[in-house]
């Protein structure tokens, strides 16, 4: 069963069970999921890491409205949004811990030989590569590479 099959079947069990949160959740992302394929085009499929991809996005956008609300002082909004991310995650694989993440940076400044700040980006994407096919904070990535860089 792909990823976008079990999020349309949590959509049909969501109205069943009379759960406005999580189905407009669900929608919102089979939405999103529906602009991507057709940015493809037609009769173009996304694969389970596209959707991922795309669900990924759909949590960095409420992360930064999160910030956003809390700067704002609308704690009722930023509570809603971190319950859509809450939902969104279900069907994300699990997050890298902070361990995880430095265990890959520092792999991957000693694969490129990095030694300096103007080296980030080339340690940024060996560190993303090693994390792959887990979820992972890229501002956290980000200022544990600036850490061991300098």
């Amino acid at each position: 069963m792909s990823l976008k099959d079990k999020i349309v079947g949590d959509m049909t069990a969501a109205m069943k069970a009379k759960d406005a949160n999580r189905l407009s959740v669900l929608r919102m992302a089979k939405a999103a999921l529906m602009n991507e394929q057709n940015k493809k085009g037609v009769g173009y499929e996304l694969n389970d890491e596209e959707i991922t991809k795309t669900l990924q996005s759909l949590v960095k956008q409420r992360k930064d409205s999160i910030d956003q609300y809390k700067k704002a002082g609308r704690a009722e909004l930023a509570a809603k949004e971190q319950t859509e991310i809450t939902v969104l995650e279900d069907y994300l694989p699990s997050a890298a811990t902070k361990e995880e993440i430095e265990q890959a940076v520092a792999a991957a400044i000693a694969e490129t030989g990095a030694a300096s700040i103007k080296e980030m980006g080339i340690v940024m994407k060996a560190a993303q590569a090693k994390l792959a096919g887990k979820t992972v904070d890229g501002k956290l990535v980000s200022e544990t590479v600036k850490q061991k860089l300098q």
